[in-house]
């Protein structure tokens, strides 16, 4: 039987996983500083924050679909993700640049963020089935943990190297950072040497495409669940994350360091949860750590909604529910992505993906609305119980579907 090398002493592997951890923190520079850029140097309104906030992500629903099907139909994906990175490095490059002229807007940069959100989306409908080329078929739940590993690293390491950006050289020159990280990205991905055997989808009209992937999706009773049990995840938890820093400060009383650090409570989960699921996955497989990690799904949501008494007592539960949530987030994410690869077909892999996306994404922003507006309508401790309940959703659309049975899992 062939056995394949450890990842890390796989040379195509460490450049495709050092690339996505560079783009990842610079990207973390750019979430803080743009909107910096925007709010302290060019006066933006209230309306035109929400309006750049929304520009990266509205790709998702514009073009997300019509991705997956592209995805599909190419023969060599890597091309194409070093063009994205490329492009997303001259788009931010013209940040400072226009600074420095005296012509930078408000206009501008949602212009610029909504290019880079059309890189994005573009760059992870073909790194998806593109992965598959580089990684073997047993080290694939292992790799998608070392990418989780890189994005969990990124949001714990990269505000704080943000925020020291911010204030040696400034908001707009901060964001060279993430330019750079784009190239850097570039360079490494199109160092890699693997051969792309994939066989392109014939193309039978863009729509007839995208109709064939959300039937594989909404056919498909594993990918059903999975999605629709991402979707239920990421409706109520950006409910929650637009109320909990005005929670914390204003319900809890906690300072402003002890709310960043629960921030980095998760993402020290989520390097946990990477660095365990491949072993556990091993031992008990992707079906079973899906099943118990919905389980916890609802911690977090109930600790903050609990939360009283004085400031050390409140922080300490917390801090360890959130970083029992941010291990089973992750470990969730890992098996999510190894059980999609195992059961799209081949040939629709990139739209089974582009699929997944758009659904999962294009709920976030609806999710931020509504809990904004219910905290407005029912204050704010209601509406975490109500966060808290939605969750609990999660359960049954992965625990009523073929995930159950773990003896339905491939044996290793």
């Amino acid at each position: 039987m062939f056995q394949p090398l450890p990842l890390r002493k796989q040379r195509d592997y460490r450049l495709l996983l050092s690339a996505r951890a560079v783009s990842e923190t610079g990207t973390e520079v750019s979430r803080l500083a743009v909107p910096l850029t925007a709010a302290t140097l060019l006066g933006a309104s209230p309306a035109q924050m929400g309006m750049l906030a929304a520009a990266t992500s509205l790709p998702y629903l514009l073009i997300g679909l019509q991705a997956g099907a592209v995805a599909d139909r190419l023969k060599r994906h890597r091309p194409v993700m070093i063009g994205c990175e490329v492009v997303s490095a001259l788009a931010m490059a013209t940040i400072p640049l226009a600074w420095i002229a005296g012509l930078l807007t408000v206009p501008w940069l949602i212009a610029v963020a909504f290019t880079v959100g059309t890189c994005m989306v573009i760059f992870r409908a073909v790194n998806f089935p593109h992965m598959v080329a580089v990684v073997h078929d047993s080290q694939r739940t292992e790799a998608l943990a070392g990418f989780q590993s890189a994005y969990s690293l990124a949001s714990v390491g990269g505000p704080g190297l943000a925020g020291l950006l911010v204030q040696l050289i400034t908001a707009p020159f901060a964001i060279v950072v993430n330019a750079v990280s784009f190239l850097a990205s570039a360079f490494l991905i199109r160092a890699i040497k693997a051969p792309e055997a994939h066989t392109p989808a014939p193309p039978r009209g863009m729509w007839t495409e995208i109709r064939e992937g959300l039937r594989s999706v909404a056919g498909h009773p594993t990918l059903r669940a999975l999605a629709g049990c991402g979707m239920t995840i990421n409706f109520f938890g950006p409910a929650f994350i637009a109320l909990f820093v005005i929670y914390s400060l204003n319900v809890l009383g906690l300072p402003a360091g002890l709310v960043g650090a629960l921030t980095a409570f998760a993402g020290v989960g989520g390097l946990l949860g990477a660095a365990l699921t491949p072993r556990l996955a091993r031992r008990y497989g992707e079906n079973r750590l899906l099943v118990l990690s919905v389980l916890l799904f609802p911690v977090d949501f109930v600790a903050a909604a609990l939360a009283s008494g004085p400031t050390w007592a409140k922080f300490l539960l917390m801090s360890a529910s959130t970083l029992v949530t941010g291990m089973a987030i992750v470990a969730f994410s890992i098996c999510f992505g190894a059980v999609v690869l195992r059961e799209a077909p081949a040939e629709l892999r990139g739209r089974v993906n582009a699929t997944m996306t758009f659904m999962i994404q294009g709920v976030v922003a609806l999710g931020s609305l509504t809990g904004g507006l219910l905290g407005e309508l029912l204050g704010l401790r209601p509406v975490l119980w109500i966060c808290a309940a939605g969750v609990l959703l999660t359960i049954p659309w992965i625990w009523f579907s073929p995930l159950r049975d773990s003896s339905a899992q491939p044996a290793r």
